[in-house]
């Protein structure tokens, strides 16, 4: 297995943005999500119309890579902004937190919002959603 290392991650996350359809916001956001076997899934954000029916990069990653059968997760880069703006750091909204949750360890999973591959913060789920609530908080 190859390892990759945050920059690497980012670099990946900045490339995936590239793939965002956003017609309406103009505001693309890019993900890499590093699986604990070394796969790594990409993700991109895309609107509708309608708003309501968008897909925020993260998520597009998560599905893509439990739709291929990994559960197991690692980390995950996120970049986003318009087209040659600089903008400050892309966070994962609330839903995209939640799904994260769903499938990883809120003690280890790393969430890093970057804003290039030298330039970004590193947090645990736990700290982006502290109280999250998961798989184990319905286990009877």
């Amino acid at each position: 297995m190859i390892k990759i290392n945050t920059s690497q991650l980012i670099k990946i996350a900045i490339k995936a943005r590239d793939n965002a359809y956003t017609p309406y916001s103009n505001f693309k956001v890019g993900s890499a999500l590093l699986c604990s076997d070394g796969t790594i899934f990409e993700g991109a954000n895309i609107e509708s119309a309608s708003y309501t029916p968008t897909n925020c990069a993260e998520r597009t990653a998560f599905f893509k890579a439990v739709y291929e059968g990994h559960k197991k997760f690692e980390s995950i880069a996120i970049v986003g902004g318009y087209d040659n703006i600089e903008r400050d750091f892309c966070y994962p909204c609330g839903v995209c937190r939640q799904v994260m949750m769903e499938f990883c360890d809120p003690k280890t999973f790393k969430i890093i919002i970057a804003k290039d591959e030298n330039n970004y913060k590193e947090y645990i789920l736990e700290e982006l959603l502290p109280y999250g609530f998961g798989p184990k908080d319905i286990e009877i």
